[in-house]
């Protein structure tokens, strides 16, 4: 008799979601489902409100990335304006972008798949978490979470709040950097470098020790998405689209995002608020493509800076071609934090960034606009359609996540073929799956919390419903 496995809530990710493994008649896993069960509806009640007030208003759809939505809001604006924002401002805004990638990836890193691998994947889930890495690991937990709190004082150097900054405008910036807020950057930049190195060199070493992982941890040909620089190199807010396959060759490349429909499919699952983008040309199932910092790294040549790019070398000789391993996501958030370090380094030299001229002033001269930028877990799209009057008429949101919907549903498949055995659920088996999804670290809604320990609740039920066998955790 065929059966299904649900794992809800998934926990040790940002938002709320569940995990649906069928099971046929033979035992096999035939198949499986990450489903996002909540709904928030930014896209619909945004219409009707002023562009200018985008920026402000897509922030809270997210409280660990604030800044990806805020920076692409912004950017949709500068297009409906049809203006050239100053060079001080685009220096500003990349600057926080990179305060934002180092804050995020040194969470998902540290705080929310390090237990896994470092705990064990059979350890207690009591313990299998950031208080359980604190108290087994405690330097490395303590420097963890010094390094987001550094990415978060840029954040806050710049915008005057760690979370929800009302900085980036239509046009531009608000305020520059100041020499205090240089001065405070720059004195912990030493303590950050040495923090990313130790997890870089612990890292190789989880590679070394976990090979199973890396090659049954949504390790599957796909294709890869992001931004690049017009020389290939590694692009993190502007840039045009690339698009590679499993071998490394580039299939499409330098589109400009504002035609990014051309490129871009969106399919609608019934079982999921998710959408499932897809590469348009080879259609949903051919058209998987993966996005993010595994992607980034795949399509760009170097990443212009010299310890960053060091990295990038080994990186690539993790794969043949492309490197196909989702475990390997880990990695590649560790190498963008060391080049978002090295380029805030020479940013802190530049006197550009001191400069009052930071916003352009124009009205509307365009009735669309498309802002993309690379938020920590891929390429984010705001598309806006306005009236004469800047008031929206159409928003549509393509966010990293989406698009990595269908490569986390394999990625679950995957893993749930080779653990999953017979009718029991064990609680290792569970967990294994769960960071499949981790790998990619999902943004479902972030703004959405939980206090303390997530209950989990799985079951296994038959085709008409019955429940075969049943896991509490509370």
């Amino acid at each position: 008799m065929s059966k299904r496995i649900v794992i809800d809530p998934v926990t040790r990710i940002e938002g709320h979601a569940k995990i649906s493994i069928f099971i046929d008649d033979f035992g096999q896993v035939s198949g499986a489902e990450f489903h996002v069960v909540e709904f928030r509806g930014f896209e619909k009640f945004c219409e009707g409100r002023p562009y200018s007030e985008m920026p402000g208003i897509t922030q809270r759809i997210c409280g660990i990335c604030p800044v990806s939505h805020m920076l692409a809001s912004a950017k949709a604006g500068d297009a409906i304006m049809a203006v050239s924002i100053p060079a001080a401002a685009d220096k500003l805004r990349r600057l926080m972008n990179l305060g934002q990638l180092v804050q995020s990836h040194a969470l998902s890193f540290f705080h929310l798949s390090a237990p896994d691998f470092l705990l064990g994947w059979e350890s207690a889930p009591a313990q299998r978490n950031v208080f359980g890495l604190i108290a087994n690991h405690t330097e490395l937990a303590r420097a963890g979470i010094r390094l987001r709190q550094f990415g978060q004082e840029i954040i806050e150097v710049l915008g005057g709040k760690k979370i929800h900054p009302a900085w980036a405008v239509p046009g531009g910036v608000r305020s520059p950097l100041t020499v205090e807020g240089a001065g405070k950057i720059g004195a912990w930049l030493p303590e950050a470098f040495a923090t990313v190195r130790v997890a870089l060199d612990l890292f190789r070493q989880v590679i070394a020790t976990h090979q199973r992982e890396v090659q049954l941890y949504g390790n599957f040909p796909s294709l890869f998405m992001g931004m690049v620089t017009p020389d290939g190199g590694w692009e993190h807010h502007g840039g045009n689209l690339r698009f590679t396959d499993s071998s490394g060759s580039i299939i499409a490349d330098q589109i400009d995002p504002n035609d990014y429909l051309k490129v871009i499919g969106e399919e609608v699952q019934d079982r999921s608020y998710l959408k499932s983008p897809y590469y348009l040309p080879l259609g949903p199932t051919d058209g998987l493509y993966r996005v993010g910092p595994l992607a980034r790294l795949n399509i760009c040549t170097h990443m212009g800076v010299p310890q960053a790019d060091a990295e990038l070398r080994y990186f690539k000789t993790l794969g043949h071609g492309a490197v196909t391993s989702s475990f390997l996501y880990h990695y590649a958030r560790l190498i963008e934090i060391l080049a978002s370090l090295e380029i805030i380094e020479a940013y802190l030299t530049d006197p550009e960034l001191f400069s009052t001229h930071l916003c352009a002033d124009a009205g509307i001269n365009s009735l669309q606009g498309v802002g993309a930028s690379e938020a920590p877990r891929g390429t984010l799209f705001h598309d806006y359609s306005v009236d004469r009057n800047g008031l929206l008429q159409k928003v549509n949101l393509i966010v990293a996540t989406g698009q990595n919907n269908l490569a986390m549903n394999r990625t679950v498949a995957q893993i749930a073929r080779h653990f999953a055995r017979g009718p029991e659920i064990t609680e290792p088996m569970l967990n294994r799956i769960e960071h499949g999804i981790r790998c990619y670290d999902p943004c479902l809604s972030c703004a959405t919390h939980a206090a303390g320990r997530m209950a989990l609740d799985v079951r296994m039920l038959a085709p008409d419903g019955r429940v075969l066998h049943e896991m509490r955790r509370e």
